[in-house]
């Protein structure tokens, strides 16, 4: 939360699966759509947090499997749980206020007694959550007698019955929307109230998100008939809660749109930046817009041609630096003679490139320095002939100069350095 030294332009909280993470869309299409959105004109002033139902093990494997940015907090194990940035840092003030009135023994005791509760996995077990899979068949059963159950335990407990499989019982104060609301006091207290706020989920442990007062609220279009349900009966009459016409990731740059909360137009929709103005002219900007074009020219999904090579070429200091993360330098010129030869190189593959973390800090009059993540994602053939992605990711420097006579930017040097247990195997195809 220290990252921003005032009030965030929009704080964004979303759940993960099935709201910021489409399972079916296997390329990620939507996904990347909102990175490159928020990398370009909003980490640099804005929140990012999510909140799932996962548990810190479950939600690091998502992190693993798909290119989710790294949020500014984590609120995780349906409201349970809270960790701020990369290092995850848990927040022990918010697990003490849990623990009143809370005993998990009694709680598995009394879960013990109905044998339509199949527990979940002991990842999924945490010290303020305690899970099952229920049929819809035996939930309204189950939840009635349970609750009754653990009241005449002298228990005050909430149970969350989500996607029509999973059952959590959690202390009273817990769940999605009492985390959000926690946090809110926290950022009250220290003077950082959101400019604003926008909550976005598709299921039934998501609706209390929705209750907590002057934030925004988008079910996407792919949203569970119990939170629709819910929604109808509770809040169809609040124009500041929509339901998008668009699925998941895509459903919620919509709601940016629809509220008017900021940019809503994804630089991963713009095919042409010559053609295409953008009234945003930023550091940020530029290297995103940069790799997408990378990204793109390597699929050859741009024209090769003599004007726009000179454009790339106008692009790079003559005299600058390119240092590879396996240590070697080389002249800036040349990296767009790779650029030339890599033309096409994984047309008809399946490759992306996103960044994240994006930071940027001006050092001078006309310069400025941007670090960020570059990721890169290809699937190849395995040795049991199946597809499998490989991704690499380095911490990338660029130092940017602004052109005298014109909005652009010159690219005068680049550093890049492998992260941890992400570096190419083959460094020699790592370009740029």
């Amino acid at each position: 939360m220290d990252r921003l030294n005032g009030s965030a332009r929009l704080m964004m909280v979303s759940d993960l699966d099935f709201t910021m993470v489409d399972h079916e869309d296997p390329e990620n299409l939507s996904l990347l759509r909102f990175n490159a959105l928020w990398e370009a004109y909003y980490r640099q002033d804005s929140l990012l947090i999510y909140s799932t139902g996962r548990s810190p093990t479950i939600y690091k494997q998502l992190r693993n499997e798909k290119p989710l940015l790294t949020p500014d907090i984590t609120i995780m194990s349906v409201g349970t749980e809270i960790a701020y940035g990369e290092s995850m840092v848990p927040d022990y003030g918010w697990e003490q206020c849990l623990s009143l009135n809370w005993d998990r023994n009694i709680v598995t005791q009394e879960t013990a007694k109905f044998p339509q509760l199949i527990p979940q996995s002991d990842t999924e077990q945490r010290p303020h959550k305690v899970s099952f899979f229920l049929e819809k068949t035996y939930s309204l059963e189950v939840i009635k007698g349970l609750s009754e159950r653990l009241d005449k335990r002298g228990l005050d407990v909430k149970i969350i019955y989500s996607n029509g499989t999973a059952l959590d019982v959690l202390p009273k104060g817990a769940g999605k929307g009492q985390a959000l609301a926690y946090l809110l006091k926290k950022f009250e207290a220290n003077g950082r109230i959101p400019l604003n706020s926008l909550a976005c989920g598709d299921s039934g442990n998501d609706a209390e998100l929705f209750t907590i007062p002057d934030v925004y609220g988008v079910m996407v279009s792919n949203a569970q008939e119990e939170l629709l349900q819910w929604h109808a009966e509770n809040a169809k009459n609040n124009p500041n809660i929509i339901h998008s016409t668009e699925r998941c990731a895509s459903g919620i740059i919509q709601a940016i749109g629809k509220f008017s909360l900021g940019p809503n137009v994804s630089p991963r929709d713009i095919r042409d930046f010559r053609k295409f103005r953008v009234n945003i002219f930023s550091p940020g900007h530029e290297v995103v817009k940069f790799y997408l074009f990378y990204e793109r020219w390597r699929h050859a999904e741009v024209e090769k041609s003599d004007q726009l090579m000179q454009h790339l070429k106008s692009s790079f200091y003559s005299l600058g630096t390119f240092v590879h993360p396996s240590g070697t330098e080389q002249p800036m010129n040349s990296c767009t003679d790779m650029m030339e030869r890599l033309y096409g190189d994984k047309q008809g593959k399946q490759y992306c490139v996103w960044l994240d973390r994006v930071s940027t800090a001006q050092i001078g009059s006309d310069a400025w320095l941007v670090k960020f993540d570059k990721w890169e994602s290809t699937d190849e053939i395995c040795l049991i002939l199946v597809s499998c992605e490989k991704r690499q990711c380095c911490l990338t420097t660029v130092l940017l100069a602004t052109k005298q006579a014109e909005e652009a930017f010159t690219w005068m040097h680049i550093h890049q350095t492998w992260l941890d247990g992400l570096e190419a195997k083959d460094q020699t195809i790592w370009f740029l």
